[in-house]
């Protein structure tokens, strides 16, 4: 798996597990609703540690809950 498949399908669990929408998630982050969706679509092949960081922060997590999971364990090195 790649980083961004990882972050995308962290995103939807959080969203599903607090039972909110990606238009809620972008409003309560600060965010616009096509960057939010960039992320999720995986059209962001690098998101950046300020955008992960205000998802965090507008979810009430840390960046370490955040990164604590499974999915990030055998990240693919991507070739650019």
């Amino acid at each position: 798996m790649n980083l961004s498949s990882a972050i995308s399908q962290k995103i939807l669990k959080i969203c599903d597990d607090k039972d909110i929408s990606i238009n809620k998630l972008a409003a309560i982050c600060c965010l616009t609703q096509s960057t939010v969706q960039s992320l999720i679509d995986g059209k962001s092949k690098n998101p950046k540690m300020l955008t992960i960081f205000r998802i965090c922060v507008g979810l009430d997590i840390s960046l370490r809950d955040f990164f604590d999971d499974h999915l990030f364990d055998n990240i693919e090195r991507e070739i650019q």
